[in-house]
């Protein structure tokens, strides 16, 4: 189920609206808490950073990861954009930190993050396949560019192939190319869905606080009925996934 250094992913470029995408034009290749290197690597190892205009590429050249100067980090293929943190705070770093959680930092301020502490010494690869993949000590996959952890903040996408997990990886909720947005428990027994039926359809955690399936043409089809500006979408360990206002849940499914 998790893509690895050698398996292809079919890929889906559609960024949410409001990102600020830029074509990779400097050559700075980033560096450490110490040192800096001007060698181009595919690789953001354990306490390295990319300031802005610093970036990674893939060993054939074609993946490009760049801390953008507006804050946003951007994976590009060529000039198409195909993953981005969606973070446009101006001079933000992107630190691989040395718990293994990749972070976006404004000054002092986490302001996104792949959820993956706890994985001392991993490292981030920008991989030939198209992928952006951290890997832990063992190199084994922890996180990947398709994969959101614990929460969906709000205005993020699930495309087709995307999928928000809880934080003990039991269950994952996916969108599917049919249409159907699915929580599955243990990788294959499906727990609760909208049953939704339209291909190409994509869910989003608006910021009006309303949870909505989409058609490819923009009409919905499922909705949470929620309205609390600024609401989030968690998925928990006992597999209820619940919009969260603050402190306070909004609305939920039941446990599994």
């Amino acid at each position: 189920m998790i893509p690895i250094k050698s398996a292809g992913i079919r890929l889906l470029a559609t960024l949410a609206a409001g990102a600020t995408l830029l074509v990779p034009s400097v050559a700075h290749a980033g560096g450490t808490a110490s040192t800096s290197t001007t060698a181009v690597s595919s690789v953001l190892k354990s306490g390295e950073y990319l300031k802005p205009g610093q970036y990674r590429r893939s060993p054939n050249g074609v993946y490009t990861l760049i801390m953008q100067t507006d804050g946003n980090a951007v994976l590009y293929k060529g000039r198409t954009a195909l993953w981005a943190s969606m973070t446009n705070r101006k001079s933000s770093t992107l630190i691989m930190q040395r718990d293994g959680n990749l972070v976006v930092i404004s000054g002092r301020t986490p302001v996104w993050a792949s959820n993956t502490g706890g994985s001392t010494g991993a490292y981030l690869a920008v991989q030939s396949d198209s992928n952006l993949v951290i890997y832990n000590t063992r190199n084994k996959a922890v996180w990947y560019r398709h994969m959101v952890i614990g929460t969906l903040g709000s205005g993020r996408l699930l495309h087709p192939y995307d999928m928000l997990f809880s934080p003990n990886r039991v269950f994952r909720l996916q969108m599917q190319t049919d249409g159907n947005l699915v929580m599955v428990k243990n990788g294959k027994t499906p727990v609760w869905s909208t049953k939704t039926v339209s291909k190409g359809a994509y869910a989003v955690m608006q910021q009006d606080g309303n949870l909505v399936v989409y058609s490819a043409a923009k009409r919905a089809l499922w909705s949470s009925k929620t309205t609390r500006r600024g609401s989030v979408l968690q998925m928990n360990n006992d597999g209820r996934l619940v919009i969260v206002y603050g402190r306070t849940a909004i609305w939920s499914t039941s446990a599994h």
